[in-house]
């Protein structure tokens, strides 16, 4: 797994982790799951600032080393493909888009639960 990669990864945990407050919930009710203990799930307010800040580094990184600092690759090996570069960069924006969605949940969720 490359850099890259990582970081998107990472960048989507730590979303999930800014979005755990909110969009949890949500989830769970829609799953059918219920009860009381749901509603401690809002503990994790008052960290969705430092996930969120933890998400934006990862996508820095990520995009730093898909834009800024791109791979030195030999002809035969797989970064050298340009296919895979476009992949890799179609797939970060597409990342990027759903954790930004995840992210700013508690601003538009309620006009969408309205």
């Amino acid at each position: 797994m490359s850099i890259g990669n990582r970081s998107l990864a990472a960048a989507a945990l730590a979303a999930v982790g800014a979005s755990l407050c909110c969009v949890g919930p949500l989830l769970l009710l829609l799953l059918g799951v219920g009860g009381a203990w749901i509603a401690n799930l809002t503990a994790f307010e008052p960290y969705r600032p430092l996930f969120i800040g933890v998400t934006l580094l990862f996508l820095w990184l990520a995009f730093r080393k898909l834009y800024l600092v791109p791979e030195k690759c030999s002809g035969d090996e797989l970064c050298a493909n340009p296919a895979v570069r476009r992949n890799q960069r179609t797939l970060f924006w597409g990342v990027s888009v759903v954790l930004g969605l995840l992210s700013a949940f508690p601003w538009y969720g309620p006009l969408l639960l309205n």
